[in-house]
């Protein structure tokens, strides 16, 4: 994971000052790809500690079609809690502490748990809106149908494996305005499939990339996906290939980053996946393996909401 050290060296000698939606800050630069050729280990990022768990499930969460929170509470990962807390507090017309606050730490803490426990409460406010799990599974169409873009894609990998339009889109134009009430319109808003040599590999496009955080997750998550939809497909994994539109490092990250360009990177991990599962969606956590990770410490930093 050195190209992913050098984007950050990258955007901190590089990257303009912006401003952004959150008010915090950012140095951005605009464009940047990243290759990771999967046979050469799993991309999960070794100079801090990554919630691979977290991950998986949320992936998962994307592939079931669901788009409310209470899947991802109810498996420990708190990695939407933010967004939807936000927009609950502006519904009840509640002031919105500082993200960093024990008052949004403990008010977090307290919505999230009611969104477990409570099913009504959970789908008024725990419904994320149309993202990227409604737009994979569901994608509405003007006469009322819906599209399951991740079969579809799935089928065209089987038989027509040289085809230019194995792409699965989330940025659904429409549906933008009502994605932002309780979430975010997509970051990772479209992915192509290629396969060439008894190979798939998968390449991304996002639009918005919070670097520190979000992306590192974002490239295992996609390694993930690709490797999932190659088994199926009976293919080998290929690669995974990163495109960033607004690549950024937000101002109060920029101490973490430093903390991290000066770990050494350690070997990649390896992910098996069981070779039993023959269906996209038949998936379950208990079917990945990790071995061999070994990580430095984790790095704690605020997100920006």
């Amino acid at each position: 994971m050195r190209q992913y050290l050098d984007l950050l060296r990258h955007i901190s000698e590089n990257g303009a000052v912006k401003t952004d939606r959150t008010g915090t800050g950012t140095k951005s630069v605009f464009g940047y790809q990243m290759r990771f050729d999967l046979s050469k280990g799993f991309p999960l990022l070794t100079t801090k500690k990554m919630a691979v768990r977290s991950i998986t499930h949320e992936l998962l969460w994307f592939l079931k079609g669901d788009s409310n929170l209470k899947y991802l509470a109810e498996n420990n990962v708190h990695i939407w809690d933010e967004w939807p807390f936000k927009a609950y507090l502006q519904r009840m017309g509640q002031p919105v502490p500082l993200t960093d606050s024990e008052e949004w730490k403990n008010g977090i803490k307290e919505f999230v748990e009611k969104v477990k426990t409570d099913e009504t409460f959970a789908k008024e406010y725990g419904e994320l809106g149309p993202i990227y799990g409604y737009q994979w599974r569901s994608w509405p169409t003007p006469n009322g149908r819906h599209i399951d873009q991740i079969t579809q894609v799935v089928e065209q990998i089987k038989k027509s494996p040289d085809s230019r339009r194995m792409i699965v889109s989330a940025w659904n134009v429409a549906d933008i305005e009502e994605m932002a009430k309780a979430g975010l319109p997509p970051c990772h808003c479209l992915f192509q499939f290629y396969v060439a040599d008894g190979k798939l590999s998968c390449q991304l496009y996002q639009r918005s990339c919070d670097t520190f955080l979000g992306v590192p997750f974002n490239i295992a998550s996609y390694a993930l996906l690709t490797m999932m939809v190659a088994q199926v497909c009976g293919l080998e994994s290929g690669e995974f290939v990163w495109v960033g539109g607004d690549v950024h490092i937000y101002n109060n990250h920029l101490d973490q980053v430093e903390l991290q360009l000066s770990r050494e990177p350690l070997p990649l991990p390896t992910m098996r996946l069981n070779p039993e599962v023959k269906s996209i969606f038949d998936f379950t956590i208990d079917d990945f393996t990790l071995d061999g990770y070994q990580s430095h410490e984790a790095i704690k930093a605020p997100i920006a909401v």
